[in-house]
């Protein structure tokens, strides 16, 4: 949320500027809607084949993806709005509906981000607790946390009063140019809360978790199984640290400039532009991200035919193939012996 250069802070003489935003924030959105439109249908249409339906994390990637889709196409309501010099003419509904469901759409993506990868430690590092909770509840209660604590953050905000005003008598903000008084009261929360439950958490979850997994991945002999998952490892960090980590940041020192906490002119100025450009980037994932659910899909096609994985599991730690043996899911939950067979299509590493 933000305000342009016309809301001035009362308690400083500083002319907030970014004449580039509205090209960029156009051709951004753009791109994004071009591209992400038809890649998160076919996403969403691949998903939910009876084949995709089977595996217990599925119901992750159907949701990111009804998210992605559903914001990709309100995208032209904020092309227009920026292509017009943020100039809002839709009305105030449809300014809280578009702008709740954008920053949604980024809290939702980094937490089943995150709810990928809990579930990849789990097969990776704890296979046994894994098979034990695929036949649970589990994924589906994750979800729904997911979309409680979303909608926690979003609605008491866009249910507390008009979210587009008129700053100086001929254009109409949306999610901008909010008084100094409301960003000290009815916004703070909000961002307090996004910024901890929203970001600080799960990528906190997703930094500690990836190099965990990563490590147990180059202890396996599949190679294909290894490639597939650090692939997926390696396109998670990247969406995280190139559309996430930067909005978040200029975020936080946006929050403070505008609590007057940050109150130099220069860098309030640099903060500004900065958070005009993370904004508009972050929304890159949505367009990024259909390139994950294909990822297994895509590997099988390029290396070897898909064969049977049968994996020695030692104190957890998965050792050399055993083609002979095979215990079903139910035998192992329970069992004591210090070697388990687990029979299994390394399903950690198919999505």
């Amino acid at each position: 949320m933000e305000r342009t250069g016309a809301d001035l802070n009362a308690t400083k003489e500083c002319s907030l500027q970014a004449d580039f935003q509205y090209g960029f924030f156009t051709v951004t959105y753009s791109l994004v809607f071009i591209l992400g439109l038809p890649g998160n249908a076919l996403a969403l249409y691949y998903l939910c084949q009876s084949r995709q339906r089977s595996r217990s994390s599925n119901i992750f990637f159907v949701n990111l993806a009804a998210v992605d889709l559903f914001f990709i196409s309100l995208l032209p309501f904020r092309i227009y709005y920026h292509n017009t010099g943020n100039h809002w003419i839709f009305g105030d509904v449809a300014c809280r509906i578009t702008g709740a469901l954008f920053y949604a759409n980024i809290y939702l993506s980094i937490g089943f981000f995150t709810c990928i990868s809990l579930d990849r430690y789990l097969a990776v590092v704890r296979p046994l607790l894994y098979v034990k909770l695929k036949y649970t509840r589990c994924s589906l209660i994750l979800t729904v946390v997911i979309w409680i604590t979303c909608s926690a953050i979003i609605l008491p905000l866009i249910l507390g009063g008009r979210l587009d005003n008129t700053g100086n008598g001929m254009r109409t903000a949306c999610f901008e140019n909010f008084s100094s008084s409301e960003w000290q009261n009815r916004l703070a929360p909000y961002n307090i809360c996004a910024l901890i439950f929203g970001f600080l958490v799960p990528f906190t979850v997703v930094v500690v978790v990836f190099p965990l997994i990563a490590r147990r991945i180059c202890k396996m002999k599949s190679s294909m199984h290894r490639k597939v998952a650090l692939r997926i490892i390696l396109f998670i960090l990247v969406v995280c640290i190139v559309c996430f980590l930067p909005y978040n940041v200029s975020h936080l020192l946006h929050f403070m400039m505008r609590l007057d906490i940050i109150q130099d002119c220069v860098l309030s100025t640099h903060i500004y532009k900065l958070r005009r450009i993370t904004l508009a980037l972050v929304s890159l994932n949505s367009c990024l991200n259909p390139a994950l659910y294909f990822i297994p899909y895509l590997s099988r096609r390029l290396c070897a035919p898909y064969s049977k994985q049968t994996y020695n599991i030692q104190n957890g730690q998965p050792t050399n193939k055993d083609p002979n043996k095979i215990t079903s899911p139910s035998h192992l939950i329970g069992q004591q012996e210090p070697v388990v067979i687990l029979g299994a299509k390394a399903e950690w590493a198919v999505l």
